[in-house]
């Protein structure tokens, strides 16, 4: 009565044309129901395979990290004024610091108006300061009360630090791995057969894409983020890059490979901790960001989460 052997063992059966019969189960997800008492080596039906190719090509690096921007930029759109478009303005200019809340250069009055100005608009001298507020997109110099100097965009935020905020409000996670054969001391997968690796229950956190959006500094940002990869480092020292998140295993695709990310061992897990395999899946992120007449892009890397799997040697045994 035919079981299974090690890979030599099946190369030898299969070159002297001995066939074996297929037990309808899933080859890539295994529940050993008997192990061999000597060995403790699976015993499973099977057909001589071929040799299972390994799914999920390397990615490329995709787009790089690009342009923190500047803090401090000219948005008239809110006043009703569409040119100049919007954009960066230097910081800093003999008109005073730039104020993104303003738009505009911010200066003191000096000497301050006399009380009674219209300028205090209804104030006292004292209670605040008046200031001069000079668009040189337009030539426009008012002056405008206030109680606190005007904030100065130079020293706020830029667009890429606000990005980020929008980035944490995405609240981004690793996947859920979902892999076959699947994780406990109850299932086991074999050397030479194919291990499918996929996203399990993915939502807008997990791949994408998800878009936020943040605003501080008087800087509103627009944030976009988007799978780009998943690397599984597959714990036999190789790893796997898929670009697309996986697709989940059934026992109706028997032992064929998976179509976009899989993996062949050549190995048995039993020379490693707890017999098992680490399996780490790393997501790999690239978030573009706009605003403030300004774009850009933010690589994010290091999302993992890790699972356990086995993998056993196969054997034959003929009577």
């Amino acid at each position: 009565m035919p079981s299974i052997l090690t890979r030599l063992a099946l190369t030898a059966l299969a070159a002297a044309g001995l066939s074996v019969l297929v037990q309808a189960e899933s080859y890539a997800d295994t529940v050993c129901s008997q192990t061999d008492p000597a060995t403790g080596q699976c015993l499973i039906w099977i057909e001589v395979p071929g040799t299972p190719g390994t799914p999920g090509e390397p990615g490329d690096d995709g787009p790089q990290d690009t342009g923190s921007g500047a803090a401090c930029y000219w948005d008239g759109t809110s006043q009703g004024i569409t040119h100049p478009p919007p954009g960066p303005v230097p910081c800093s200019s003999p008109a005073g610091y730039w104020s993104n809340s303003y738009h505009c250069y911010i200066s003191l009055v000096e000497p301050q108006p006399p009380a009674g100005d219209p300028s205090w608009q209804g104030h006292e001298p004292g209670d605040g300061a008046v200031y001069n507020c000079y668009q040189p997109q337009t030539g426009l110099l008012i002056t405008i009360w206030s109680y606190d100097p005007p904030p100065n965009s130079g020293i706020g935020p830029t667009p890429r630090d606000v990005a980020q905020l929008a980035i944490e409000q995405m609240r981004l996670s690793a996947i859920n791995i979902g892999i076959a054969p699947e994780p406990g001391p109850d299932s086991i997968g074999l050397v030479g057969m194919p291990v499918w690796m996929w996203a399990e229950n993915p939502n807008a956190h997990t791949v994408g894409p998800i878009s936020e959006s943040a605003s501080a500094g008087g800087i509103t940002i627009t944030a976009t983020a988007e799978l780009l990869h998943i690397t599984w480092d597959m714990g036999d020292g190789t790893e796997v890059v898929c670009e697309a998140v996986g697709t989940p295993y059934k026992p109706s695709y028997g032992r064929k490979d998976s179509p976009d990310c899989g993996h062949t061992y050549r190995e048995s897990s039993a020379h490693e901790a707890d017999d098992a395999y680490t399996v780490t899946a790393t997501s790999s992120w690239v978030i573009t960001w706009s605003g403030a007449g300004q774009t850009g892009t933010i690589r994010l890397d290091g999302l993992n989460r890790s699972t356990q799997i086995r993998i056993g040697e196969a054997q034959v045994l003929v009577n």
